[in-house]
């Protein structure tokens, strides 16, 4: 059997399985093999790498089983535009809001770039972000922090400590929780396990100071928040919200805290560019949801553009005596066209009478030789 006739049983071979759906290929002519994968073996694979413990992973989590499971545990080595433009098409049906599919497609994306560096996935479809409507934003009123955070402190004072550092830094619970000694310095405290990745360090108020002081003489461990998890502090503040009447309100949970200091810091006049750098956003997007609650940003524009509150503005001022001189030369101007117009006009004619023409008046007989008199009796007087 010669090379040629070999070759193409290979890919009369390759043809028959790629039909069948065989995912196993092997060629015996130095071609590899070709593999392919579930999503959920491709998580299981990379998920530790990719994303660390906590509760964003248990999320992610979460969202790579519904999409395995929509998928009916299809096996992959390309993932085509088809394949996911379906999966979105599925996951609305669903009810899922465009936010929460740009959730879910923001960690299918991270999880296939993975496999595709590793030369588990050999292609990739292009991720579209759809359009999320901007929501309202809820936030705690300060009399609802102090009862909220007063059912807190009668059942555990950690729980309350924690609650009141979040809602003065607006940092994430994974964050305030995963503290360390070392990372506060004086009157600053920096977080370097982040969403973003990036660390920040930030001011500290002083009722956040005193959150961090640790009652009794017990084991300071390795962070003022370490006793806590986060399982724990959830459970204590879903009994603290049922008892003071916030249970059937979804939005009441801790990260509710995050949002509460956002929202003081733009409605205190802080510019949103400064709020991004606080709460460690990693694009400026994501910070302009608060925008609209600076209701008194605009104010300003307002005192610049009053003329009264502004005294003897150069610019106006100027500008009002060109103008004014632009009038007068204009009405002139406009003035000696009209003037010799009317002289050049001829006399109208009214009821039918012929009106008399201007003309010089004329000096009587008596009056003319009195004028020519008075010049002889001048030279008379004077010997003339």
């Amino acid at each position: 059997m010669t090379k040629d006739s070999l070759r193409g049983e290979a890919v009369a071979d390759y043809m028959s399985d790629f039909i069948s759906g065989n995912t196993k290929i092997r060629y015996n002519f130095g071609i590899k093999e070709v593999k392919s994968y579930r999503i959920g073996e491709l998580f299981a694979s990379y998920r530790d790498i990719l994303w660390d413990d906590g509760r964003h992973k248990y999320n992610v989590s979460s969202f790579i089983g519904e999409i395995d499971e929509i998928l009916c545990g299809r096996r992959f080595s390309t993932f085509d535009q088809e394949t996911l433009d379906g999966l979105i098409a599925a996951l609305r049906e669903r009810g899922n809001s465009n936010a929460t599919i740009n959730r879910k497609m923001a960690a299918l994306s991270k999880l296939l770039r993975k496999a595709y560096k590793m030369g588990d996935v050999h292609s990739l479809p292009e991720f579209r972000r759809q359009k999320e409507r901007s929501g309202r934003i809820r936030f705690l009123e300060r009399d609802e922090e102090e009862r909220l955070f007063a059912a807190i402190r009668s059942r555990d004072e950690n729980a309350y400590r924690l609650s009141v550092f979040l809602v003065d830094t607006g940092c994430r619970l994974g964050e305030a929780i995963g503290l360390i000694w070392n990372d506060i310095q004086g009157s600053r405290v920096s977080f370097w396990i982040t969403k973003s990745g990036r660390s920040r360090t930030i001011p500290l108020t002083a009722r956040a100071m005193q959150a961090l002081v640790l009652d009794g003489d017990g084991p300071r461990g390795k962070g003022p928040f370490a006793m806590l998890t986060q399982p724990q502090f959830r459970a204590v503040w879903n009994e603290a919200k049922k008892e003071v009447g916030l249970a059937s309100d979804d939005q009441v949970v801790p990260h509710i805290l995050r949002h509460t200091c956002a929202s003081r810091l733009v409605q205190g006049g802080i510019d949103i560019r400064r709020v991004q750098m606080w709460l460690g956003h990693q694009t400026l997007q994501m910070t302009m949801r608060y925008a609209h609650l600076a209701t008194h940003d605009l104010d300003g524009c307002v005192t610049v553009l009053e003329p009264h509150r502004m005294p003897n503005p150069p610019v106006a001022a100027g500008w009002q005596t060109q103008t004014a001189g632009a009038t007068q030369s204009a009405a002139a101007r406009s003035s000696k066209p009209a003037a010799r117009t009317a002289a050049k006009a001829k006399p109208a004619k009214e009821s039918g009478k012929k009106v008399k023409k201007p003309h010089r008046p004329e000096s009587s007989p008596s009056s003319l030789a009195e004028n020519l008199s008075a010049p002889r009796a001048v030279a008379k007087a004077h010997g003339k």
